[in-house]
């Protein structure tokens, strides 16, 4: 659904991203993982067209976006939920859905919110407030929730575990994982290994702008990880 071919990518003259290569399909679930500044919101921004790639190619099921603006990555499915949760705070519950909703036409506002509420039953209940006086993982839910009001065929996820208690954590990604299942392509940027490593099908890990894939999700790879982190098999 998603695929980075030879991307090199960054800001003007700075190179952030070198020689990047990256799929994800239909109802998986890839992990970035790495230390802050090492690219891995510089990727997401350019899987998703709001960041031109310097060189490469790009393509969102088949169709070669490359250079393309955002609105055309919109069109195909892309859908970026960036850092620091993407909901207007003034506005209730319902009206972020709305708004989000209006975006895609064809698709009704009772069928999303269904489909939110099964997912997010919190919100249901609290479609009259108004956003920014939710809780921090609620607001994380809200945004997960306007994502999900575009349809998505790409979904790409920037530090969901932001503030947010471990237990908060667990369950956004619990549901991270049923949005794929549902049959999109979702690709997570996360700093904390632990949560998303436990839904993931594959990761990598982002260091000097350069990815390197791991083996494996699982407890086994916490050696590989910290050898990609620290630069030493310690």
């Amino acid at each position: 659904m998603l695929a980075l071919e030879a991307i090199v990518s960054g800001y003007g003259d700075a190179v952030v991203l070198r020689d990047v290569d990256l799929t994800v399909a239909t109802g998986e679930v890839i992990a970035l993982l790495g230390p802050n500044g090492a690219g891995k919101s510089t990727l997401l921004r350019t899987a998703s067209g709001f960041v031109k790639p310097m060189s490469g190619r790009i393509e969102v099921d088949g169709a070669d976006l490359t250079g393309a603006p955002g609105h055309r990555y919109a069109a195909r499915g892309v859908c970026l939920l960036p850092e620091g949760r993407g909901i207007f705070p003034s506005l209730t519950v319902l009206e972020n859905i709305r708004v989000q909703a209006g975006r895609k036409p064809g698709r009704r506002l009772p069928e999303i919110l269904d489909e939110v509420g099964e997912l997010f039953p919190v919100l249901r209940q609290r479609l009259g407030q108004t956003a920014g006086d939710l809780s921090g993982g609620e607001q994380q839910m809200l945004a997960l929730a306007r994502g999900l009001a575009t349809d998505p065929a790409v979904l790409l996820l920037d530090e969901l575990s932001m503030g947010l208690a471990p237990l908060i954590v667990t369950r956004l990604y619990e549901e991270v994982a049923e949005i794929a299942r549902q049959g999109v392509a979702v690709l997570v940027v996360e700093q904390f290994a632990a949560a998303v490593l436990g839904i993931a099908n594959r990761a990598a890990v982002v260091v000097r702008g350069r990815l390197s894939p791991l083996d494996g999700t699982d407890d086994s790879s916490r050696a590989e990880l910290a050898a990609l982190y620290l630069g030493s098999s310690a």
